[in-house]
């Protein structure tokens, strides 16, 4: 899949992008590997690291289409995770969000379109599905946009789908480096939102593999959703530090009790599958492919009509020592 291919990451100096890129390039031989981001400092800082001959780096911004469109020419994938994550931020500046996140995203899009690139998978969030701020808003607009550009591919190679999950444990801006970063600083007790709070938690290493392998098991227009487990934040805490107290500080705006990665509305056209789950494309133009069944070979369901993917609701749930075991796993 990725042997002698040109690969390129958006968003490419991020938690997401230097894992990904560490992953491709100790299990693959890509012909060009290529990160686009805007922020100099990071890259020089991945040039120091990342030193294949495969490797390059362009400035750029999602939101500029002329340069976007230089750095996809002859590129074969294209894994889309440049976005504006923070909630409060996004809130606060708008219109800066909907630029990256939906006119990025469109700008992606038809880059890929004119160049003619392979596959290309964007990056979602749970946040995304049923939103209440501005940041899942502009995830949902931009996994709608993906999801219908296979409609207007046409004659072209080029397909898309969207990966959606939870929270990346020991990512930036994360909850457990946030308490820990408390914890260093002698903190007393550990602010809590709500003691029912839950949260979906995966790896990053567990994110990036299964953003590998959905570009084997994609058609084009798929929704992959991974079956990861939960946990209370509340639970969390006292994990990282059993002895500490904790204060409950009451939800902030924009702020879930908890995660929804498949809503109720969207069970119709839900497949689950051993490892994850298939959102299917509400609207289909062109002939359809048969979702129910993986490019992988892979065999899928259709789910109950009741059926939603919530952090409260679900079968899988880390404990105090699977809870430590990922968080080893992210050092």
């Amino acid at each position: 899949m990725f042997n002698g291919k040109s690969i390129l990451v958006t968003g490419g100096t991020g938690s997401f992008g230097k894992k990904f890129i560490s992953t491709i390039l100790a299990r693959y031989k890509p012909a060009r590997l290529i990160v686009y981001s805007r922020d100099e400092l990071k890259q020089y800082e991945m040039a120091q690291i990342f030193t294949d001959n495969c490797m390059r780096y362009f400035i750029g911004d999602v939101r500029d289409a002329s340069r976007l469109k230089r750095a996809m020419q002859e590129v074969d994938i294209v894994v889309h995770a440049a976005a504006m994550k923070h909630v409060p931020i996004a809130e606060y500046n708008p219109m800066e969000c909907i630029n990256t996140n939906i006119n990025g995203a469109q700008n992606v899009i038809n880059s890929a379109l004119e160049c003619e690139v392979e596959r290309v998978i964007a990056l979602s969030t749970d946040k995304a599905c049923n939103p209440v701020n501005l940041y899942g808003a502009t995830k949902l607009a931009s996994d709608k946009l993906f999801v219908a550009a296979n409609n207007v591919a046409g004659k072209r190679r080029t397909r898309f789908s969207v990966v959606r999950y939870g929270n990346v444990l020991g990512s930036r801006g994360s909850v457990v480096p946030f308490f820990k970063r408390l914890l260093a600083d002698g903190a007393s007790e550990l602010p809590i939102t709500d003691e029912r709070m839950t949260r979906f938690f995966i790896t990053l290493s567990q994110g990036v593999d299964f953003v590998i392998k959905s570009f084997s098991r994609m058609h084009g227009g798929e929704i992959f959703v991974p079956k990861i487990p939960s946990m209370r934040i509340i639970d969390l805490a006292k994990a990282l530090a059993p002895e500490t107290k904790t204060k409950i500080i009451g939800i902030r705006p924009g702020e879930k009790l908890h995660e929804i990665m498949i809503s109720l509305d969207d069970a119709h056209i839900t497949l689950e599958f051993d490892e994850f789950y298939t959102i299917k494309p509400s609207i289909v133009f062109t002939s359809q492919p048969d979702y129910s069944k993986a490019a992988t070979g892979e065999v899928g369901r259709a789910v109950n009509d009741d059926f939603a993917y919530s952090s409260d609701r679900n079968s899988q749930w880390l404990d105090k020592a699977s809870l430590l075991r990922l968080l080893d796993d992210t050092i």
